[in-house]
This record gives C-alpha cells, structure tokens and sequence, in this order.
C-alpha cells in the first residue's frame, strides 16, 4: 500500500481538535528512534487486566481503557461532536464494553486522513492482540475487516518499536454487495462501529494519535 506523510502547520483547521491535546513543538521530525514520529499527539493505553483481579478502575484523565487481559473487548467508537476531539467515554471494558470517542479522520469523505495512528505492545513479554475494525450493515449484521492490527510483546530487552496502525484502526476491508472495498471509519454505509480487540495476554497496547499528519490510503484491500 502506498502511504504519503505530509506535514501540517500547526494552526487552521486543526486548531479546535488540538486544543485539547497536550501540545508540544509545532514542528514535526520524522520517524524516531521508537517507530514513531515525534510532535503533538493524543494517547491512548489499552491495559489488560485479568478476570481475577479486582482493580480500582481509574479513567487516567481519559487517556487509558482497561479491557480483558484474556478474551474480546468490545470498544465502540463515537464520532466526537463539532469542537470536541479525542476522549474516553467509558474507560471500564473489563466488562466486555468499552466507549472511546474520536474525530471523523475522514472529513472530505475520501481516503486522505485528517490524522494517522501509531501503535506498539508494551508490559510483559509473550502477549499479543488483535485489533479489528468492525460495524453494523444495512441489514444490521455485524461485519469485521479482513484487514486487523497484530500486536505482540517481543522479549526482555528489545525496545518497543511503533508501527503505522492507521488503515487497520481507521479503515475497514469489507464486501458490501460489489466485492472487497475499504471503507473509512464512520462512513454512511455503515454504523455502530467498534474495535474488536481480541487479547491474548497483552498488559499495555499503546495507541497515539498525531492530527498534524495526515495518511493517503488506497482502496486497495490485499
């Protein structure tokens, strides 16, 4: 797939979605020695906690969801209102439900991003995830990618490395009457949509979110 990073001057129409953010110098550096490129960003942890635990349940100023430490973890996606940005709604998935809020990364209804997604394992060695965006059809069947983001903890001593998560988090590669197409997060042709995250002993999945660049996607499915 073909991927284009372009860099955004800090001011116009991300103006409203960073000022929630905790910002850092405008200027943005390519890729770091972690993975990632460096500059304002909004993060996520994803905290695997396991079934026999009974921890305090604490939002992190809404910047952490706790899910299952074994098993699925449903985690609904709402698009954030005009004004509003990222923001965890429901941060207790131990449940099995969770609720994270986030901007339409598609605001000209094409496959240009107005953000990308960067993702790595941390926590213990030997766990890893599946995440897979999925939504509900006109005919209200639940439908998942044929695409998912895998996540895996390498062992001791390897440093944690970022990877580009945006066509797995923000795009879903599905069949919805004229074959195999990608549809962008929060497109009409679906609702409900939620990140299916499928834990296999993963303690910390981090996700950071940079609305600075943007990700050119292809509809390309393979």
């Amino acid at each position: 797939m073909r991927n284009r990073l372009v860099f955004l001057s800090c001011v116009g129409a991300f103006t409203a979605m960073l000022a929630l953010i905790v910002l850092g110098p405008c200027q943005l550096a390519f890729t770091q020695g972690h993975g990632g490129p460096h500059g304002p960003h909004y993060n996520l942890n994803l905290i695997g906690v396991d079934k026999g635990k009974n921890p305090n349940i604490g939002c992190g100023q809404g910047h952490r969801i706790f899910v299952k430490l074994w098993g699925n973890t449903k985690i609904m996606l709402a698009e954030a209102p005009a004004g509003e940005s990222f923001e965890v709604m429901d941060c207790d998935g131990t449940d099995g439900l969770a609720k994270f809020q986030l901007p339409d990364p598609f605001p000209n209804d094409d496959l240009i991003t107005a953000y990308v997604v960067y993702a790595r394992a941390l926590g213990t060695p030997g766990g890893w995830s599946h995440t897979t965006l999925c939504a509900v059809d006109d005919e209200g069947d639940t439908v998942c990618s044929g695409e998912y983001l895998e996540l895996k903890r390498t062992k001791e001593g390897t440093p944690p490395k970022f990877q580009n998560a945006t066509k797995y988090l923000l795009t879903l590669c599905v069949d919805l009457g004229s074959g195999v197409e990608r549809v962008g997060l929060f497109d009409e042709a679906l609702e409900g949509y939620f990140w299916d995250y499928d834990n296999h002993g993963l303690k910390l999945a981090q996700l950071r979110f940079y609305p600075a660049i943007s990700d050119t996607l292809t509809q390309d499915c393979r």
